[in-house]
C-alpha cells in the first residue's frame, strides 16, 4: 500500500484511535498481531498479520465497518476507485518458524 506524503502522522493517529468495531471484526475473523511498516523513502505501507482462520484483513472488503474504514482513510492513501487501498501481494520467499 501507498501513504500520500506528508501523512505518515495522520495515518499512525488514525490507527491508533481503530474503531473498536473495526477491531472486534479483526479478532473475531481471526486476525492477530497484526502490525503496518512505514518506508520513508518510497511511502510504502507493509502489513503483516497472523491469521488463524482463512480470510485476511483484505478479505473483509464487502463489511460495511471496512468500507466506512477505506472512505475514512481515502484522503492519505493511493485508493481504488472503491476506497480500497492499492495493494500489491507479496510472494513469501522464506518462512522460518
Amino acid at each position: 500500500m501507498k501513504l500520500k506524503p506528508g501523512r505518515k502522522a495522520e495515518y499512525k493517529k488514525r490507527h491508533d484511535e481503530l474503531w473498536p468495531d473495526l477491531h472486534k471484526l479483526l479478532k473475531d475473523a481471526g486476525l492477530s498481531e497484526y502490525s503496518i511498516f512505514f518506508d520513508e523513502e518510497t511511502h510504502t505501507l507493509f502489513a503483516f498479520q497472523k491469521q488463524a482462520g482463512e480470510q485476511g484483513s483484505q478479505d473483509l472488503g464487502k463489511t460495511e465497518i471496512v468500507q466506512l474504514w477505506w472512505k475514512y482513510m481515502a484522503d492519505i492513501m493511493e485508493t481504488n476507485t472503491d476506497n480500497s487501498p492499492i495493494s500489491t501481494p507479496l510472494e513469501e520467499v522464506f518462512f522460518m518458524e
